[in-house]
């Protein structure tokens, strides 16, 4: 309850202090190709459920059928303004609307695709318990997921293979210790990871 309670007050807070960026994003996003603002698609969620996840949209209208439904560094389906949503995990910002309708967390594993979740284990459904989340640890370590797939010979299998597998193990560790204190440390090492390394670099 005490983390249903966090959830719902973060997105309620998040989605009015954001509003005006929200607005500059939907602009840009419009104006690059004159495309849908937002892109919707289906992901397992808690206990198996399928829902409908929201983005603000990255890749080219009608990608999804035009390649696989992982994205490594350099697909030409990322737009322009997509790209630098996804580098800032701006794109993730609308998935506050699938927090207060109960679908997601703020904190939980990621979501995946129902043909994904078809290949796990027995052992790694066990993750499914979870409500899914905006981040998680997994999203901290694998903040260069991209980059990191574009150097396999074949980014699908290498991420089914070696990525996955690895997602889960972190996020049922998560599991056994979920709490709204834990939460706040994993937002936080998400915000250092996405912008105050890059802001380091600069």
């Amino acid at each position: 309850m005490m983390k249903r309670l966090f959830d719902v007050g973060f997105a309620f807070f998040g989605m009015a202090l954001l509003a005006p960026m929200t607005v500059l994003v939907w602009v840009l996003i419009h104006m690059d190709d004159g495309g849908p603002v937002f892109y919707r698609q289906l992901r397992v969620g808690q206990d198996g459920r399928p829902f409908k996840i929201l983005k603000f949209r990255t890749m080219s209208v009608g990608a999804e059928s035009a390649g696989p439904a992982i994205t490594a560094s350099g697909d030409r389906r990322v737009t322009r303004v997509g790209a630098v949503l996804r580098s800032s995990k701006l794109d993730e910002l609308p998935q506050l609307w699938n927090v207060l309708r109960g679908e997601m967390s703020i904190v939980g594993p990621r979501p995946e695709v129902p043909r994904y979740v078809a290949l796990y284990t027995p052992e790694q459904r066990v993750v499914l318990r979870l409500r899914p989340g905006i981040t998680d640890e997994a999203s901290v370590q694998f903040k260069d997921e991209e980059r990191l797939l574009a150097r396999a010979p074949d980014p699908e299998e290498f991420y089914l293979e070696h990525c996955v597998p690895r997602k889960i193990e972190l996020n049922l560790a998560y599991g056994r210790r979920a709490n709204v204190l834990r939460d706040l440390v994993v937002i936080w090492r998400t915000i250092a990871a996405v912008w105050l390394s890059r802001l380091r670099k600069r």
